[in-house]
C-alpha cells in the first residue's frame, strides 16, 4: 500500500493538475467549438476540440481520484463508481496518444503537400480520426471494468482493505498484464513512433523553407517540442509499467505515480493548443485583455489605455485569422 507521504505528494499533484488543467481547456473549449461550428471546419479544429473533450473527461473524473489520494489509496465508494472511474479516466488517456498522432499528421500533410491537402481537406476526415481514437481508446479499455468484476471487492472482509484498480489477485493479474501490455504497443508505442515522425518532417520543412517567417518557426519547433514531452513525460512512465509489470508478473508498485504523470497531459495539452491554433491564442489574448481590464478598474485605470489595448489585441487577431498563421491548415 502506498505511504502516507505518497498519497500527500499525489494528492497535491491532482489538485494542481485540476486547478491548472480545468480553466485552460475550459478557454479551448470555448475556442475550438466557435471554429468548428464556422462552415467547413478544418480537421485540425476537430481533432484539437475531441483532444480537450478527452481532457475534459479526465478532469472531471480527477476529483474520484483526489478523494482515493486524501483516503490513502483506500476506496470507500460504491464499487460501480471505481469501474467507471477507472474506465473513463484511462481511456481519455488513450484517446488522447492517438489524437495527438491524427493532429500531427494532419499537420505533416498541411506542410508537405499544402495544394493537394487543401483541395482534399473536408471535415468528415477530422471527424473519422476522431471517432476512431475515441472507439479504440474505450474499447480497449474495458478491460478496467472486466477486471474489477473478476473478483469484486464484495470478497474483502476488511473495508480498510479495498482499493479501485490496485491490488489484484492472479486471476486479474492474469488477464490485466497481457491487455495491458497490447495497450501499450497499440495506443502508445505505434502513436508515439507516427508522431514523431510526422512531426520531424514537419519541422525540417518550415525550418528550411525560406518564405517560412520565425514566429511560425518557432510555433512548429514549440508545437513539435510540447508533443514529444507529452508523450515522454505523461504517457511514457505509466506505459513503461505495463513492460515491467508484464515481464515481473506483478504491478510494480511505482505505478501510482506514473498515473500521475499520465493526469499531467491534461496541463500540458492546452500549451500544444496555444502554439497549434490561432484561434486559441485569441482566446488567451481576451483572457489577458479580460485580466488586464479588471485590474486597470481596480486600479481606477479605465478609458484610453483599455481602448488601445483592445484595439491592438483585436488587430493581431485578425492579422492571425488569415490562412497562413496556422501552417497552411487555418
Amino acid at each position: 500500500m502506498t505511504h502516507t507521504w505518497q498519497s500527500a505528494l499525489i494528492l497535491t499533484a491532482y489538485i494542481i493538475i485540476f486547478l491548472t488543467g480545468l480553466p485552460a481547456n475550459l478557454l479551448a473549449l470555448r475556442a475550438f467549438v466557435g471554429r468548428v461550428r464556422q462552415p467547413q471546419p478544418a480537421p485540425i479544429h476537430i481533432l484539437l476540440l475531441s483532444l480537450t473533450l478527452a481532457d475534459l473527461l479526465l478532469l472531471l473524473l480527477l476529483p474520484f481520484k483526489i478523494i482515493e489520494a486524501a483516503s490513502n489509496f483506500h476506496w470507500y465508494l460504491p464499487e460501480i463508481v471505481c469501474a467507471l472511474t477507472g474506465f473513463g479516466f484511462y481511456s481519455s488517456i488513450y484517446c488522447s496518444t492517438w489524437l495527438l498522432a491524427g493532429i500531427s499528421i494532419e499537420r505533416y500533410l498541411g506542410v508537405a503537400f499544402p495544394v493537394q491537402y487543401k483541395l482534399f481537406r473536408r471535415p468528415v476526415y477530422g471527424v473519422i480520426a476522431a471517432v476512431v481514437a475515441w472507439i479504440m481508446s474505450f474499447g480497449h479499455c474495458s478491460i478496467v471494468i472486466i477486471a474489477q468484476y473478476l473478483n469484486t471487492t464484495q470478497q474483502v472482509r476488511n473495508p480498510n482493505e479495498i482499493t479501485c484498480y490496485e491490488n489484484f489477485t492472479k486471476e486479474q493479474l492474469d488477464l490485466v498484464l497481457p491487455w495491458r501490455l497490447e495497450l501499450c504497443l497499440v495506443l502508445f508505442f505505434i502513436p508515439m513512433a507516427v508522431t514523431i515522425f510526422c512531426y520531424w518532417r514537419f519541422v525540417r520543412i518550415m525550418l528550411t523553407q525560406p518564405h517560412v517567417g520565425a514566429q511560425r518557426r518557432r510555433r512548429a519547433v514549440g508545437l513539435a517540442v510540447v508533443t514529444l514531452l507529452n508523450f515522454l513525460v505523461s504517457f511514457g512512465p505509466y506505459n513503461v509499467s505495463h513492460l515491467v509489470g508484464f515481464y515481473t508478473k506483478k504491478s510494480p508498485e511505482w505505478r501510482v505515480l506514473a498515473v500521475v504523470f499520465s493526469s499531467l497531459n491534461a496541463s500540458l495539452d492546452p500549451l500544444l493548443f496555444y502554439f497549434s491554433s490561432s484561434a486559441m491564442r485569441r482566446a488567451f489574448g481576451r483572457g489577458l485583455q479580460l485580466l488586464r481590464n479588471r485590474g486597470s478598474s481596480l486600479l481606477g485605470r479605465r478609458g484610453k489605455e483599455a481602448a488601445e489595448v483592445t484595439n491592438g489585441d483585436r488587430g493581431v487577431s485578425q492579422a492571425e485569422g488569415v490562412p497562413s498563421s496556422d501552417f497552411a491548415t487555418d
